[in-house]
């Protein structure tokens, strides 16, 4: 697959320091035909599994690899359709699998889907992995986590800086195949994007470890964008590397197709 002009991109998944096993995946896409790419724009994907050892990785295996295809052959001209349409396909064939391999009940994953097209971002989010947007020296974090913790910093609860040492800090409020329907979130309309900004997508193996000032700098040093993944991974291991950890890199060089 190529990657054509108009960005730069790295990524790097990395099985930490403790687990024996990488239940994370990613993916990026974009149509082989000039004509599809004009459609469809460009498509990146990260999701961390759960559900023990092999269920974990065959949950996040399964949502980007069919999220990807529905993506792909999605007959939609609505780019914002097609990507929701791609999500709940990958939710169901979650569910699928767990409904034939009963072994596995319980499994399910995070993800995180945005496609970038016509000089605008379109996002899909579910569970606890993250996208963030860094422009002019300033980075915010665009999607919202799904998690017990946010849901009390929301109400009042506790307060936004009292989430990570909360009992509950990583439990789900929803993941990808593991209700009957899928609760995932999107933006109520596309966002600009511009020139010169970096996305930056993973899973919480990163942004448990390192925080948002140091994933701004990593990205934004001068050098390229799996150069920047690897530093940001090596960070998160010298921390102790708890978990898996996954991040990619999408700097924007021109305009969107």
């Amino acid at each position: 697959m190529k990657i054509r002009a108009g960005i730069e991109l790295g990524n790097l998944t990395d099985v930490g320091c403790v687990r024996e096993d990488n239940q994370d995946s990613y993916g990026y896409f974009e149509p082989d035909s000039d004509e599809e790419f004009k459609k469809k724009g460009r498509l990146v994907m990260v999701a961390d599994g759960m559900g023990g050892y092999e269920g974990g990785q065959i949950a996040s295996g399964i949502a980007v690899e069919v999220l990807r295809n529905t993506y792909r052959d999605s007959e939609s001209d609505d780019w914002e359709v097609a990507l929701t349409d791609a999500m709940s396909a990958a939710h169901f064939a979650i569910r699928n699998f767990v409904s034939e391999h009963p072994e596995y009940t319980g499994m399910g994953t995070t993800c995180t889907a945005a496609v970038l097209r016509d000089g605008s971002l379109f996002y899909g989010q579910v569970g606890d992995s993250r996208m963030y947007l860094m422009r002019d020296s300033h980075i915010t974090q665009i999607t919202r986590d799904q998690t017990v913790t946010e849901r009390m910093v929301e109400q009042g609860i506790i307060k936004a800086e009292e989430a990570k040492n909360h009992p509950d800090y990583h439990v789900l409020t929803s993941a990808m195949g593991a209700r009957e329907s899928l609760e995932a979130e999107f933006p109520n309309a596309p966002i600009p994007l511009v020139a010169g900004d970096i996305l930056l997508f993973c899973t919480d193996g990163l942004h448990d470890l390192v925080n948002d000032d140091e994933m701004l700098a990593a990205a934004t040093a001068g050098g390229d964008a799996w150069s920047a993944c690897k530093q940001l991974i090596a960070l998160a291991k010298d921390r102790g590397g708890h978990d898996n950890i996954t991040v990619q890199i999408v700097k924007v060089q021109a305009a969107q197709p």
